[in-house]
C-alpha cells in the first residue's frame, strides 16, 4: 500500500509540473517574440538568430539584415499565446511595424503574421511564420 501511495504521489507531482510548465510557456513565447521583433528591426543579427530555432537561423539573419538601413519602430505591439502543444506554441501578435526609408514610409500589419515558436535549448525561440 505505502508504495501505491508513494507512486500517486509521483505521478500528481509530475502532472502538477507539466500544468505549471504549460502555463509558463505561453508568456516565455510571447516574449521570445517580442524580443525577436525588437532585434530584427533593430537590424541585430545576433539577437534575431539567438531567438531563433535552428531552423530558422538563416531567415532571421535575411530579416534583421533587411532592417539594418532603415529607421523602424514597433508601434502598439501586444502579442499573445494561442493553442499550441508539445514543443510548439503558436503567438498572434496586434500593432505594427513602421519603417522609414527615406521618404517612403512602410507599415507592416503583424495581426496578419501568426509566429510559430519551438522550444529548443532550454528557452522557446521564434520558429517562423504558420
Amino acid at each position: 500500500m505505502d508504495t501505491l501511495r508513494i507512486a500517486t504521489r509521483a505521478i500528481l507531482l509530475s502532472l502538477l509540473g507539466l500544468l505549471s510548465a504549460c502555463q509558463a510557456t505561453g508568456p516565455a513565447a510571447v516574449d521570445s517574440i517580442l524580443g525577436y521583433l525588437e532585434a530584427t528591426i533593430e537590424g541585430d543579427l545576433e539577437g534575431a538568430v539567438g531567438l531563433s530555432c535552428a531552423a530558422w537561423e538563416a531567415e532571421a539573419r535575411v530579416e534583421a539584415d533587411s532592417f539594418n538601413a532603415v529607421i523602424a519602430r514597433l508601434e502598439g505591439v501586444t502579442c499573445s499565446g494561442t493553442e499550441g502543444g508539445g514543443d510548439r506554441q503558436v503567438v498572434s501578435c496586434s500593432g505594427k511595424i513602421v519603417a522609414n526609408y527615406g521618404e517612403e514610409v512602410l507599415e507592416i500589419d503583424l495581426s496578419k503574421r501568426i509566429f510559430v515558436t519551438a522550444f529548443e535549448d532550454g528557452q522557446w525561440k521564434m520558429c517562423g511564420y504558420q
